[in-house]
């Protein structure tokens, strides 16, 4: 899992850099917003964020605004990490578009936590992508029946567009992805089948 961390602060650049990697995680690291924005957009970007409220050239809720107005299918999950503290930027920070927010000092095992939760919504979004795929793939492939059509009341056989008729078989075969493999229906079988195989078994019958 990768993680961008956009901080302006060496030293707590470096401090969260280390301790990241040292629980596992790919780490890409930035000084600015404007760089974080660029990393962030790219082709390819990092599953997760944690972005400082204080940068040069856009500060994070800056970076938070631009990426929730842009259309992505899987987005970056946000934590925003800054010294301020208090309720009302906590919904400042949720209202800009993060996703989390934590405050400096931060805490190595809440930090941890958060960052367990953030993956858990990443994978999930994955997943749910991936289905969403599957069905207009799938959606992509039928072909539905709609409207009234117009069939035979004696041979059940249906009226096309065109004006001339087939069988009912052939038409939803034309219309959709349905196959149709024949059997005989035990009223059909009673009604059709047992007279013929009584006519053969007594020929005498018949010929009377």
């Amino acid at each position: 899992m990768r993680i961008l961390i956009a901080e302006d602060d060496e030293v707590s650049r470096c401090v969260l850099e280390a301790t990241l990697l040292k629980w596992g995680y790919e780490v890409l690291t930035v000084a600015d917003g404007v760089e974080a924005l660029r990393r962030l957009e790219s082709e390819n970007p990092p599953e997760l964020a944690i972005l400082d409220w204080m940068m040069p050239g856009l500060d994070g809720l800056e970076v938070c605004r631009s990426l929730r107005q842009s259309v992505r299918s899987l987005p970056s999950y946000i934590i925003l990490l800054t010294a301020r503290e208090g309720r009302d930027n906590l919904v400042q920070g949720l209202e800009a578009g993060a996703d989390d927010y934590l405050t400096k000092p931060f805490d190595r095992d809440e930090l941890r936590a958060r960052l367990k939760v953030g993956l858990r919504i990443v994978l999930l979004q994955r997943h749910l992508a991936e289905r969403v795929r599957q069905l207009e793939e799938a959606l992509g492939r039928v072909k539905q029946l709609q409207g009234l059509l117009p069939i035979c009341s004696y041979c059940k056989k249906i009226r096309k567009d065109q004006g001339y008729w087939e069988q009912v078989e052939s038409y939803i075969s034309d219309h959709s992805e349905a196959q149709f493999s024949h059997g005989i229906c035990p009223e059909c079988y009673d009604k059709f089948v047992t007279p013929q195989f009584q006519e053969r078994d007594n020929p005498a019958e018949r010929m009377a």
